[in-house]
């Protein structure tokens, strides 16, 4: 396993119950601002053996990026931790969990 995918794996293991983060907000603060579709790639193959709160990853939109089943229980799962999601946006002034970037790359 890479460092990055290490990092990206604790980043997303702390991210607080009713708080959410970007998938370009968890590449930087893991040490690579343009890794966003990896951190994707980490979250689809990984979420099950490393019990990450997966729901908890939006787009830089503040959005929810999934289709069918998997949209209806992010937003049930995010909705049972408080966050609010009005027309699939999330304010991400309010939710978004802020981390220092692993590098200014």
């Amino acid at each position: 396993m890479t460092e990055f995918t290490e990092m990206v794996i604790y980043i997303i293991k702390h991210i607080p119950r009713g708080k959410v983060m970007t998938y370009g907000q968890v590449a930087a603060c893991a040490g690579n601002r343009w890794g966003s579709r990896q951190v994707s790639r980490i979250l689809h193959s990984m979420s099950g053996a490393y019990g990450l709160p997966w729901h908890r990853v939006i787009n830089s939109k503040g959005e929810i990026s999934l289709d069918g089943e998997g949209f209806y229980e992010q937003l049930e799962r995010l909705d049972n931790e408080g966050v609010k999601v009005e027309n699939n946006k999330i304010d991400l002034s309010v939710y978004q969990h802020k981390c220092k970037p692993a590098v200014d790359n």
